[in-house]
């Protein structure tokens, strides 16, 4: 069985995708094995809801740290020969027994069961059967026909990768029903339409990005479809009464916070790290309990080689340096608003609207599916999102055609690495440093104009730090 799209033929969209470079992709694939090692012998920790134990989710960043390698390269490649099928290398042929299956022309095998029967008849997943059954509401989601639910459903041997420490061991009860929520997409999502997405919406609601849905990620090569890299699909579009069923050969975990993902990768994000750490940067007060999302434009340690010797010594080594990068840090975040590749979380007042205008179209799967026939031309969308510091905003334009997205920030800056899932938000990697645009001068581009002179820097940050200055003194005074 396989995922099968097509992907127009267009030399000129290879001048519109970002391929990262060849040594960046197997530096992170190499940190993705080392990460993905230690997950595989530390399974009793991140089944407990600690942020702290959640290290198996940073296998979500290195999905997103494969997209030029495995989503863009080999699906552009392809594409300028013929088109592309991504096979998921199945030898099930028995998910269900042969009196469960009825004729079906269009997505793959299909059954008159519900989802939720579906899973209790099948050999294949007795052990996600016996978690759910566990909780009523799942139950009541998985079974019902008045809506379609698509489930990305870890088969028996998945649960095998979990070391056994007795019933004292046993994970929350509560922490299971997220996790059992986070492998459920409310709708309807046959392959075509979920390779037409990086991220899925599942069902499973994170408080700390509102009470918005958490989203799965995405990857699709030559060699499968994964989610959130390390979970492949290994059995594909058994269509059901009420949805669609396709299984996995890992269980998916919700990540962990932005914080927690980017140190978990110190060979790129080291000086970030430091940055922070020096200038005692945070994404919000501690009193702050109404954060709803964040944006993280979360700069590498090569884009931080870009300011230069001089603009770093400065920034790093300086007391009035300081205060200088902790506004730089300010300018790569967004508050209370989340923006994924395909997706937006706006502010929640601003909800309604923001979903509406920034979402992929309901019939966008078939449209891969249709190739040429359907194809109706590349899509884009501009948002200009509010940053920490002050009243600076961050350009943002997305353009996608198919499974192609290409992201620019301040119309330079390009996205290498899409949509680091978090807990609270998203990262999106980029290669030069976000400096605030002068109002004669415009924005610093380092590809043209090269290393930026302290007094440029000054220049262009001095207003908001003597702000944050003033306001220091007025706090304290009273």
């Amino acid at each position: 069985m396989r995922y099968s799209t097509a992907f127009l033929p267009f030399v000129a969209t290879a001048t519109a995708i970002v391929i990262p470079d060849e040594t960046t992709a197997k530096q992170l694939v190499l940190e993705a094995e080392q990460q993905a090692e230690k997950t595989v012998s530390s399974w009793r920790d991140h089944v407990f809801p600690s942020a702290e134990n959640l290290l198996s989710a940073a296998e979500n960043v290195l999905d997103t740290a494969l997209e030029g390698l495995e989503r863009q390269t080999s699906k552009l490649r392809d594409a300028v020969l013929s088109g592309i099928k991504v096979d998921v290398e199945s030898e099930i042929t028995d998910f269900l027994s042969p009196s469960d299956y009825i004729e079906n022309d269009h997505h793959g095998h299909a059954t008159n069961l519900t989802v939720y029967q579906t899973i209790k008849s099948s050999n294949y997943t007795a052990e996600f059967a016996k978690l759910v059954d566990d909780f009523p509401d799942v139950v009541d989601k998985l079974n019902s026909t008045s809506a379609n639910v698509t489930v990305f459903v870890p088969l028996n041997h998945a649960f095998k990768k979990i070391p056994r420490h007795g019933k004292d061991h046993k994970p929350p009860k509560e922490f299971v029903e997220k996790v059992l929520k986070y492998h459920i997409l409310p709708g309807f999502y046959p392959a075509g339409r979920v390779l037409a997405h990086h991220t899925l919406p599942t069902a499973f609601e994170e408080e700390e990005l509102g009470g918005r849905p958490q989203r799965l990620r995405v990857s699709a090569s030559l060699f499968g479809v994964k989610l959130n890299f390390y979970s492949k699909v290994v059995y594909a579009n058994l269509i059901t009464k009420n949805g669609a069923v396709h299984g996995v050969d890992s269980i998916l975990v919700p990540p962990p916070p932005v914080g927690r993902l980017i140190s978990l990768f110190p060979s790129k994000f080291s000086t970030l790290e430091l940055a922070a750490e020096k200038s005692g940067f945070k994404h919000h007060s501690d009193d702050d309990s109404k954060l709803t999302g964040l944006t993280v434009f979360a700069p590498t340690n090569e884009a931080f080689k870009k300011l230069g010797p001089g603009a770093n010594a400065f920034l790093f080594n300086t007391e009035k340096g300081l205060r200088y990068l902790k506004a730089l840090l300010a300018y790569h975040v967004v508050a209370n608003e989340t923006l994924y590749s395909d997706a937006y979380y706006g502010k929640k007042e601003e909800e309604e609207a923001s979903l509406s205008s920034f979402r992929i179209d309901e019939d966008e799967g078939e449209e891969a599916e249709a190739g040429v026939e359907g194809f109706r031309g590349p899509k884009h969308y501009h948002l200009d999102l509010p940053t920490l510091l002050g009243d600076k905003h961050i350009a943002v334009d997305i353009t996608r055609l198919f499974g192609f997205i290409k992201i620019k920030v301040n119309g330079h800056v390009d996205v290498a690495i899409q949509d680091g899932l978090a807990k609270d938000g998203v990262i999106q990697v980029i290669n030069s440093i976000l400096i605030p645009p002068h109002h004669h001068k415009g924005f610093w581009n380092d590809e043209v104009d090269g290393e930026i002179p302290v007094e440029e820097l000054v220049e262009r940050l001095k207003p908001f730090v003597e702000k944050e200055k003033e306001t220091e003194a007025e706090f304290g005074e009273l």
